[in-house]
C-alpha cells in the first residue's frame, strides 16, 4: 500500500516526483508519437535523468507505459496481504480490497490510467505485457491468499475462480466506465460502474447453479 506524502522522506518524495515526472512524460510521448516510436533515450531526455535512474524506477518502457494498472495492483496486493481475510467472506474481502486500492490511487490517477489503457489497446506488445501482468498478479493473490487462509478453504481452484470472478465483474465495470462520455469518465463514475457490475452477481451465481 502507498504512503501518505507526508509520511515520506525527502528521498523518498524525490523518487516518487522522479517516477510521477517519467509516468506522465511516457503517456504523453506514446500517445502522441506511439509507443514504438519513442525511444527510452528520447524519455530520459525529456524527464532530464539518466537511464541509470529510469531502470532504478522501472524495468522497460513497457512497465512505464502500463505503470497506472500496476500501481492499482500492487496496492490490492497489499491490501489483501494486510487485510482481514475471513474464508466464509472470502469473495467480499477480494471485492473489498479493489475498492480501498482505487481509493488510495495518487490525484489524477484515473487519467492516466485511462490514457495507459487506450495506449495498451493499440499496441501489441503492451497488450501481451497487460495479460502477462495480470497472469502473474492473479496467481500471486491466490498464493498469499492460501498461506494466510493456512487450509481454512476448500482449495486452490475455488480460490482462483472467486478471484476470476471478481475480476470479470471489474472488466465489465471497466469498460463501461472507458467507453462512456469524457466527462463521465471520473473515479466515482468507475466506482459507480464496479457497484453495478458487483451487484449482477448474485443472480448471475444462481443462474449458474441452476444449468448444474
Amino acid at each position: 500500500m502507498q504512503k501518505d506524502q507526508k509520511e515520506l522522506s525527502l528521498r523518498e518524495r524525490k523518487k516518487l516526483r522522479t517516477r510521477q515526472a517519467l509516468v506522465d512524460t511516457a503517456l504523453e510521448l506514446f500517445t502522441a508519437r506511439g509507443f514504438t516510436e519513442v525511444t527510452l533515450d528520447e524519455l530520459v531526455d525529456a524527464v532530464e535523468i539518466s537511464k541509470r535512474t529510469f531502470f532504478r524506477t522501472f524495468t522497460s518502457k513497457e512497465d512505464v507505459a502500463l505503470a497506472p494498472e500496476k500501481e492499482l495492483w500492487a496496492t490490492y496486493s497489499g491490501y489483501i496481504e494486510n487485510r482481514p481475510l475471513p474464508s466464509e467472506h472470502l469473495f467480499s474481502a477480494y471485492k473489498d480490497a479493489l475498492f480501498a486500492a482505487l481509493e488510495q490511487m495518487a490525484d489524477g490517477w484515473e487519467q492516466r490510467f485511462l490514457a495507459s489503457r487506450s495506449l495498451a489497446d493499440r499496441t501489441p506488445a503492451l497488450t501481451a505485457h497487460s495479460l502477462r501482468h495480470c497472469s502473474e498478479v492473479s496467481a500471486n493473490i491466490v498464493r498469499i491468499v492460501a498461506d494466510r487462509l493456512d487450509g481454512q478453504h476448500p482449495g486452490h481452484t475455488e480460490l482462483r475462480l472467486l478471484l476470476d470472478l471478481m475480476l470479470a465483474a471489474w472488466h465489465c465495470a471497466l469498460e463501461t466506465w472507458t467507453s462512456s462520455d469524457a466527462t463521465r469518465q471520473d473515479r466515482a463514475a468507475l466506482i459507480q460502474h464496479m457497484h453495478k457490475a458487483f451487484a449482477v452477481i448474485p443472480a448471475v451465481a444462481a443462474a449458474a447453479a441452476q444449468d448444474s
